[in-house]
């Protein structure tokens, strides 16, 4: 394994020629203003690279031993020189060409990050808005992609009713200790939220993997239950149904929400609302 061993070209199953020898990953950063509207950190290449003069993401090969997100980064900052500080990855998505493969990684920018060219790849680096984007010149494998990654700009937010859930899975002895039935569902959705979802509810778009931010809704006797990273916790002062609901109603209007629960009546609330909706079983399945 050494640093740059996946420059190089490869050929696919369908025949074209790309660059990197072990895939490539590229970077597409978006941030939302106030009102919902969202810019993405699109970049000109070079008129002497591949595809010279058209528009794209920060990317390139990716070396032997890296990850699509770890590969993506580092090109992010090698290209736009980002260093990744503000960004949070909120979704990847998989282009398969049959045996090579390029993977964009759809990070949440906290801010419109400063980004200027870092190399002699990047003729120009701008915040453009999807109606920009699709107006430019664009690299062939990105206009390829755009209509399916356009359509998962937005971060997705799943809210769970943790005392469904918990009474759904029906541990044994689960009713006698309902503070450590929570705290272990908190700590398996932690990992979840690491690894990500690879598979989603119908509503969503098909990524590879999603990285949804988890609020986890606890009442009564599990109210002490502390949060982790990627998991916030919400100890509802009342009815359980009801911080649920504020919980979906915080969401920024451009956000998808998931709620997870089986309950009729809050499911009838939070669809109201806009909110998509699953059963336990749907998480249970995946921790």
């Amino acid at each position: 394994m050494a640093a740059r061993d996946g420059d190089g070209w490869a050929y696919c199953g369908r025949g074209h020629r790309h660059w990197g020898v072990y895939g490539a990953a590229g970077l597409l950063a978006v941030h939302h203003d106030t009102a919902g509207t969202p810019r993405i950190l699109a970049q000109e290449r070079a008129v002497w690279s591949h595809h010279g003069g058209t528009w794209s993401l920060p990317g390139g090969a990716l070396d032997s031993h890296e990850d699509a997100i770890t590969g993506a980064l580092r090109e992010a900052g090698e290209e736009a020189a980002l260093t990744g500080d503000g960004l949070r990855v909120q979704g990847v998505y998989l282009d398969d060409h049959d045996g090579w493969s390029f993977t964009t990684v759809i990070a949440e920018a906290g801010d419109l990050l400063d980004a200027a060219p870092a190399s002699s790849e990047s003729a120009d680096l701008r915040w453009l808005t999807p109606g920009q984007i699709a107006a430019k010149n664009l690299h062939p494998g990105f206009a390829e992609t755009w209509p399916v990654i356009s359509r998962a700009l937005d971060p997705l937010v799943v809210v769970l009713d943790v005392a469904n859930i918990v009474g759904a899975r029906a541990e044994h002895g689960w009713w006698r200790d309902r503070a450590g039935a929570a705290a272990k569902l908190v700590a398996e959705v932690g990992v979840l939220s690491g690894s990500g979802l690879r598979t989603v509810p119908d509503g969503l778009p098909a990524l590879d993997r999603w990285f949804p931010r988890f609020t986890m809704v606890v009442e009564g006797a599990a109210r002490g239950v502390p949060p982790l990273p990627g998991v916030s916790v919400i100890a509802a002062p009342g009815s359980g149904d009801d911080a649920i609901v504020q919980a979906v109603q915080d969401v920024p209007s451009w956000e998808r929400v998931l709620v997870v629960t089986a309950d009729r009546g809050l499911r009838e609330r939070v669809t109201a609302l806009g909110a998509l909706v699953t059963g336990p079983r749907w998480l249970l399945s995946r921790i």
